[in-house]
């Protein structure tokens, strides 16, 4: 079963100042670096999603896909693009800005998917899902089409259309966390 990850750099990163976060520096390095160092032995193929800063993505080997959606319009309209480009029959999408993502990701949302024959699997630790760490099949492509295209953008409200599985990491529930604002990468920096 072949895997495309899409890694989400596609947002303003407006409580970053407007940075683009993939680019923001973790312990010496950009953040979307430490991403694929972690996701890239998962999955057959790698796609970065990215509206700013293309070529300099494109610069680290990988191809680049733009949302097709105007306006910045989410975590869905890159998953939309990624889904649109993946070579593969499932897809799995991570964020830019979580550099401690799990090494077994993957490994786990497929097997859940598999066990409760679901469309989608996200991760999720104690009672907080986290939408933007999901594997799904590729054929949800005009399911997520149609929805796009009358106007959703919550990525919630979509998965409410679908039989989901929610697959838990509560034995590693640091690897969800995010950089959003400045104070949070400091504190998370200081953990190491």
């Amino acid at each position: 079963m072949g895997i495309t990850g899409v890694i989400l750099a596609g947002g303003l990163g407006r409580r970053m100042g407007g940075l683009d976060k993939g680019w923001v520096p973790f312990l010496g390095k950009p953040l979307i670096t430490h991403v694929i160092a972690r996701l890239q032995p998962q999955v057959d193929e790698v796609l970065i999603n990215a509206n700013r800063e293309t070529e300099r993505y494109a610069a680290l080997g990988y191809t680049v896909i733009a949302d097709d959606i105007a306006g910045f319009a989410g975590p869905l309209a890159g998953l939309h693009i990624g889904m649109s480009a993946a070579k593969q029959d499932f897809v799995v999408t991570t964020p830019c800005d979580s550099p401690l993502l799990p090494l077994d990701l993957v490994e786990r949302l497929m097997a859940g998917l598999i066990k409760q024959h679901a469309d989608l699997a996200v991760a999720k630790t104690g009672n907080q899902a986290h939408p933007v760490f999901c594997l799904c099949r590729k054929t949800l492509l005009p399911h997520l089409t149609a929805y796009l295209q009358s106007g959703g953008r919550k990525i919630d409200a979509w998965y409410s259309t679908l039989n989901v599985a929610e697959i838990l990491f509560d034995d590693n529930a640091e690897a969800f966390s995010n950089v959003n604002t400045p104070e949070e990468l400091r504190e998370l920096e200081n953990l190491f």
